[in-house]
């Protein structure tokens, strides 16, 4: 059944269908707009964007504002939003409520919407044959695509999910059609992990972590994929293969001469989708696998640095030619995609679904639009170069703390399709304290720590308590279960697009001292850990606003 719309959602409102394609409609929709700029940007989206009512910041440490003094090392996480992405949003608003003066709110909508798909085709390299889908989350992406490969591959696939334990915690639930939260980025109350009506199915977990050793990626990954996949194929199930490039430690898997295997043994039996959330493969890696017939997902709001969140499945044009067969839309769908969500040119499945403009959606993706444009507006070879200094500075710096022991990247470095991203951007490591493993608990304080003004706690001399009252953000904790351990959490220290886009110059004698100021930043980070863990444990308080797990 129809659920209401909950609350304040950007381009949910309580009108009927018909009366939101009427005049009425728009001019409602178009006084959405002069909604403040920072509460549309955490609108049309899930209860992760909500703001806490004391910090101001959502569930990741990020205001819908610029930080400027807010250092951020946690690309795989989220980031807080730039001025010039801020810059953006709020001119993009004036466009659209000016071109809404003379035309239909929806139809100037569905215009800029088209444009961005056009830009970020642009950014990525992608011709004119990959169509785009926006959504408002990665997580929301996953169920646009179990959506698009139900109809490509004539049935409900069962979804086998490669490096399950090092995905988005919503995939659990998106891998078998189920919701993902209590209320969907359109407004309307769902029951979490209860069947999206028509899209319920079975999922089959790989997960890629080594559960007998220490942490390390599994060397079987490769064979317990083909493994999964032969075993649905064989009860007659198709199959959508979620695959993992990168994960939360920036590990990937299965390799290509895996991909290469399930492609001769099951042609038209298997569709994969490439979990690629993190935007860590480099331009001719992403085309390589839209060539393959892959649908791909991305985000604006992981490397590229955009504002949480910003979601987006590419899908290459064969596979759209699918869309013609498609019957019945499973009906528990529609509350999780609105009509400019689709390309134009799909234009029979876009007439199916309500004129529902979600803005606070499309500005995070114009945010998200102006961090990826400065990014690869930045030379080529300097983006290479800022990786491998910056990687190789951190994993120096790493290997020197008393108090953090690396996790292995799993890092496979003869890619030749990689470009600057031949280099990790993500540095896991684990706590010690007093020489011993740190609990999940003190390693979620450090984490909180970190992006607070600790200079209370810390006392001591002048320049501890400088250390102590820079607010940093860190990759949130990762759980990590093996058999025979006790649980570990695992941070991490991440290079995003706004680290190499901050630091470039065209003049050499300023482009190295830039990047020098960054490795500085990430040493007093370790210095501030440092302090965290000797001097103030007990006194971090555990309600600061920074997602745990």
């Amino acid at each position: 059944m129809r659920r209401e719309p909950f609350g304040m959602s950007a381009g949910a409102s309580r009108l009927s269908d018909t009366e939101r394609a009427s005049d009425g409609g728009s001019r409602y929709r178009l006084r959405d707009l002069f909604t403040p700029l920072d509460t549309l940007l955490v609108s049309g989206g899930d209860q992760r964007l909500a703001l806490d009512p004391k910090h101001r910041v959502n569930a990741y440490g990020c205001a819908p504002s610029p930080a400027p003094d807010l250092w951020n090392f946690a690309s795989s996480t989220a980031s807080p939003i730039s001025q010039a992405a801020y810059d953006r949003a709020a001119l993009a608003r004036e466009e659209l409520v000016h071109k809404s003066l003379f035309d239909e709110v929806e139809i100037a909508f569905d215009r800029r919407c088209e444009d961005m798909r056009d830009e970020l085709r642009g950014y990525l390299q992608l011709p004119p044959r990959v169509d785009i889908v926006f959504s408002p989350s990665g997580t929301d992406s996953q169920l646009h695509a179990l959506f698009l490969a139900r109809a490509a591959l004539g049935g409900l696939p069962v979804t086998i999910v490669v490096g399950a334990d090092q995905t988005g915690s919503g995939t659990a639930h998106t891998a078998r059609g189920r919701h993902f939260g209590t209320v969907t980025a359109s407004g309307f109350t769902v029951r979490k992990d209860s069947a999206v009506a028509g899209l319920a199915g079975e999922s089959i977990a790989v997960p890629l972590l080594d559960a007998e050793s220490d942490i390390a990626m599994r060397p079987d990954a490769d064979a317990a994929v083909l493994r999964a996949v032969e075993t649905a194929i064989a009860q007659g199930t198709p199959v959508l293969l979620q695959i993992m490039d990168s994960s939360k430690l920036g590990w990937r898997a299965p390799s290509a001469a895996c991909l290469d295997e399930i492609a001769r043994r099951w042609p038209r039996k298997v569709q994969i989708v490439v979990d690629a959330c993190q935007a860590r493969l480099g331009r001719r890696r992403l085309r390589a696998y839209l060539d393959r017939g892959d649908m791909v997902l991305i985000t604006g709001s992981k490397f590229f640095g955009g504002p949480a969140f910003s979601g987006a499945l590419l899908v290459p044009k064969g596979r759209s030619r699918s869309l013609d067969r498609i019957g019945e839309i499973a009906p528990g769908f529609f509350d999780y995609a609105g009509r400019s969500d689709w390309p134009m040119a799909w234009t029979a499945l876009r007439s199916r679904f309500a004129r529902r403009p979600n803005f606070g959606q499309w500005l995070r993706w114009e945010a998200a639009l102006a961090d990826i444009g400065n990014y690869y507006a930045v030379p080529g070879a300097f983006r290479a170069r800022a990786m491998a200094e910056l990687g190789a500075g951190i994993d120096s710096m790493i290997a020197l703390s008393p108090s953090l022991r690396a996790v292995p990247t799993a890092f496979d470095k003869a890619g030749v399709d990689d470009q600057e991203f031949a280099h990790p951007t993500i540095f896991p490591f684990t706590l010690l304290r007093n020489g011993k493993p740190a609990s999940i608990a003190d390693t979620s304080a450090v984490h909180r720590a970190l992006a607070r003004d600790v200079n209370d706690e810390i006392g001591g001399s002048a320049a501890d308590r400088g250390v102590a009252a820079q607010r940093c953000l860190v990759g949130q904790p990762v759980r990590l279960e093996r058999s025979d351990h006790a649980p570990q959490a695992v941070l991490r220290l991440c290079v995003g697009a706004g680290l190499v886009t901050e630091a470039w110059s065209a003049d050499e004698a300023q482009a190295r001292p830039n990047l020098q100021h960054v490795l500085d930043q990430i040493a007093h980070i370790m210095v501030k850990v440092e302090l965290v863990l000797d001097r103030a444990m007990g006194a971090v308080s555990p309600d600061t606003p920074v997602l745990g797990f």
